[in-house]
């Protein structure tokens, strides 16, 4: 058969090429062979206009949002400090003065 490696997240056999890629058909997991290391794990972050965000960052909103379980809204031009980046659909967690601790998604903010 062939001399493809297994796959790195669930040892799986079955393997193949798509351009420059390895994928595994059974888990999804895609990665590089000329990577030599597997950095499939760590998820980049992006903004709205595209720029990679890293912990610690300052933060904008640029859109108004309803807080859920409260009245007020987060208005835009808000600025949130010392941001964290967490797995999930709201992949920013941070603390907001007036607000308090929050989770937001990347896509309703930019870089400052």
């Amino acid at each position: 058969m062939s001399n493809l490696p297994n796959c790195p997240k669930c040892n799986s056999e079955y393997t193949y090429e798509d351009g420059n890629l390895l994928v595994c058909p059974e888990c999804a997991h895609e990665w590089s062979l000329d990577s030599g290391t597997d950095d499939g794990d760590e998820k980049v972050v992006r903004d709205a206009n595209g720029n990679v965000l890293n912990d610690g960052d300052t933060v904008t909103v640029i859109k108004d949002l309803k807080v859920k379980g409260s009245s007020s809204t987060l208005k835009i031009g808000t600025k949130v400090k010392n941001i964290r980046l967490v797995e999930g659909d709201h992949d920013i967690d941070c603390k907001i003065d007036g607000f308090g601790a929050m989770k937001l998604k990347s896509e309703f903010v930019k870089k400052s």
